[in-house]
């Protein structure tokens, strides 16, 4: 998320009352999460396991919990909870704004777009041309439709990110200033849903086209011309390359990576990084022709338990 206009620490550091290391004027221009952090940008760190990863990022704010060596041209603002105080900058820079309308004044929308009854749009979405919005279809605020785009019922674009912090009074709801940016040439099913960013965008490329009752988590990116069967999920944070199939029922864990064209056959369950061009199958995730002889094998053992004890 970038601000509006570049703050300087000073000012960051007095909106969420926090000391600071570094020249008060030093300009900060956003803030991120650590896999999508630029130079400008404020990133958030509250354990030291990970202290050095948010040190050593690309972000040149770093918000932390204990006063340490601040690296040469950067900044640092000590927080004794800078969960807390990253939600305090999401809310200053991006607060919620109450709807006065089923599409917003501030909307946008394109030649040719057809937006049925019942259908919400938010503040300052953008739709582009020739899209097709059906019933009961809910577009949360600042979300970016392209050209050609068709969204069927009762799918659901922008919806919070699934991201708690655990306290002893029960779980900390990270907020959500993202957004959700779909690109052109993509169809998306009924009953789907896809999250906003936290911080960044939640991305689905040119020419993808997504089936009903799919879950797309915050601040995944899909790539063009990919193919997402019905019921399948896809946790926060992932990259779907370009060409990817996932087919039905498919689990995919947060922070990894799809190779370009790989294939997913149904109730996979990918839990690392896999390569492209290559066909996958089972859970825990296999190359297919692999996992099939495996489970070729499994259907043999009771014969052979058999022919052990006759012997």
């Amino acid at each position: 998320m970038k601000f509006p206009i570049p703050h300087s620490l000073e000012q960051i550091a007095s909106i969420i009352q926090s000391e600071f290391v570094g020249d008060a004027n030093f300009q900060v221009l956003g803030m991120n999460e650590i896999h999508v952090v630029e130079a400008g940008d404020i990133v958030f760190v509250d354990h030291p396991k990970y202290y050095d990863k948010a040190l050593n990022s690309k972000a040149t704010t770093v918000l932390i919990n204990k006063k340490v060596d601040c690296p040469e041209g950067k900044a640092l603002l000590i927080s004794d909870d800078p969960f807390r105080d990253f939600n305090k900058l999401t809310n200053f820079f991006k607060p919620f704004e109450k709807a006065s309308a089923s599409i917003a004044p501030s909307a946008k929308i394109g030649k040719n777009t057809v937006i049925q009854p019942n259908a919400f749009i938010g503040n300052n979405v953008v739709i582009g041309d020739n899209c097709f919005i059906h019933s009961n279809v809910s577009i949360y605020d600042n979300c970016v439709l392209g050209n050609n785009v068709t969204i069927h019922a009762g799918t659901v674009l922008g919806s919070d990110a699934f991201y708690y912090k655990k306290r002893p009074e029960g779980y900390d709801k990270l907020l959500s200033g993202g957004r959700v940016v779909i690109e052109d040439n993509v169809d998306i099913g009924a009953l789907c849903t896809l999250d906003k960013g936290v911080t960044g965008d939640t991305r689905v490329k040119k020419g993808t086209k997504i089936d009903n009752q799919v879950h797309v988590g915050h601040d995944t990116v899909i790539g063009e011309k990919c193919l997402i069967a019905s019921q399948t999920g896809i946790a926060g944070c992932v990259v779907i390359e370009n060409e990817v199939i996932l087919w039905g029922q498919v689990g995919v864990t947060s922070a990894i990576t799809i190779g370009e064209k790989a294939i997913v056959l149904a109730q996979t369950g990918i839990s690392k990084s896999l390569e492209g061009g290559k066909t996958y199958f089972g859970s825990p995730v296999e190359e297919a022709r692999e996992k099939l002889k495996q489970l070729a094998w499994v259907k043999q053992i009771p014969d052979i338990i058999k022919k052990i004890d006759n012997k």
